[in-house]
């Protein structure tokens, strides 16, 4: 059998600068280390166990759960990330099993209705603490799930929670709080799953806008990106069906970005001298990163997403809806806590009212938040 021990050992053929199992500050509560399974490792299967990573499965990215089954959902995106995210790690000789559980928990704390949720909570939740996204997964984490008789929470790892607290991307921002606060840049694991995270929703949503008709594919050709390689795959196989072209563009795409990435952080990490994980975080600029070139093309693409796919007219009536749902619901719980199951009522009692309920709606999938508005504002609808 291989231990725990063996395991680490292994972990000495990564970079120098790739953070070790062996090295990990710990974790909050202290417990006895598993006998076959590195802290990450371990890290990673109590994300899988948990509510909230399988409450994924019907939470959105952009069209509401109920648009098809084909459209992304949290969990698809989630695991389209990880993957990403261990292929560049692997490459970089850096921490896979880091990645994969940071990429796991990097959406737990995503609302119902993808951003438009966030949206309804931060503004309910200003004069209260706020929301944000990456805080409220590390709650998720820290507090809300419940597993274990001696510790709320699932008593992760500081470099998960770190990379849960500090995940950032153009539609991610990262607030540090205790003991997060330090200046320093993130370890070279996070900025992989934050730089997978952009070439997975890019991409995906892409993909998505294609197959809901939303984005035709003429509005894309004077997108480089797309343009150059609907050229080549073409070129390739003259006869291809379009469903396996689009498909192959946006494969090539990915690839091609991965490939750029790769090549762009090697020269950073011999430019900038990196040979610690500190040597990393004393860099103040992100040192996994995509050669400018590629970040002016992905720039056009983000621009063309926005434009014909994110403020689409349905999209947008989409997120309307949606920031409704989420106003409505909280509003009504504020007025009359006691329409909340047991054991959220029974939190009431030693906490926050405001935040208490926030919990609760941020925790939902678009499927229960959408059955229980039908039931507050249906008058035939069960409750």
């Amino acid at each position: 059998m291989q231990t725990r021990k063996e395991l680490e050992n292994k972990e000495k053929l990564l970079a120098p600068y790739a953070q070790k199992s062996s090295q990990s500050r710990g974790r909050h509560y202290k417990e006895d280390e598993h006998p076959y399974r590195s802290c990450y490792q371990r890290d990673k299967d109590r994300i899988i166990y948990s509510t909230a990573f399988r409450r994924l499965e019907y939470k959105t990215q952009v069209f509401v759960n109920h648009e098809g089954d084909y459209y992304r959902t949290r969990l698809t995106h989630t695991l389209e990330v990880a993957q990403i995210a261990k292929s560049i790690a692997r490459a970089l000789k850096l921490n896979e099993d880091l990645v994969e559980a940071i990429s796991l928990a990097h959406d737990l704390g995503h609302t119902p209705f993808g951003h438009s949720g966030e949206d309804a909570l931060g503004e309910i939740m200003k004069e209260c603490g706020g929301f944000n996204h990456n805080a409220q997964g590390l709650r998720v984490v820290d507090l809300l799930e419940e597993r274990y008789p001696n510790f709320p929470g699932l008593n992760l790892s500081y470099e998960v929670r770190e990379g849960i607290i500090k995940h950032s991307t153009p539609f991610d921002y990262p607030r540090p709080i205790a003991p997060f606060e330090n200046k320093g840049s993130p370890l070279l694991e996070i900025q992989v799953v934050d730089i997978a995270d952009e070439i997975a929703y890019d991409n995906h949503d892409l993909d998505d806008g294609i197959t809901s008709g939303l984005i035709k594919e003429s509005d894309l050709k004077n997108v480089k990106i797309w343009a150059e390689n609907d050229r080549k795959i073409r070129k390739n196989f003259p006869r291809i069906k379009d469903d396996i072209r689009k498909y192959q563009i946006i494969r090539t795409i990915i690839n091609s970005q991965v490939g750029a990435l790769l090549k762009q952080t090697e020269e950073n990490i011999k430019h900038f001298r990196i040979r610690t994980v500190r040597d990393a975080q004393n860099i103040p600029e992100r040192i996994v990163r995509m050669p400018k070139k590629i970040e002016r093309d992905r720039q056009s693409m983000r621009e063309f997403l926005t434009k014909n796919l994110y403020q689409h007219y349905r999209v947008v009536r989409m997120a309307s809806k949606a920031y409704r749902f989420i106003t409505s619901l909280f509003e009504v719980y504020l007025d009359k806590p006691e329409q909340l199951p047991p054991t959220t009522l029974a939190r009431l009692k030693k906490g926050d009212k405001y935040r208490v309920i926030c919990d609760y709606v941020a925790g939902m999938t678009d499927r229960y938040a959408l059955d229980e508005y039908k039931k507050f504002f249906e008058p035939y609808e069960r409750v």
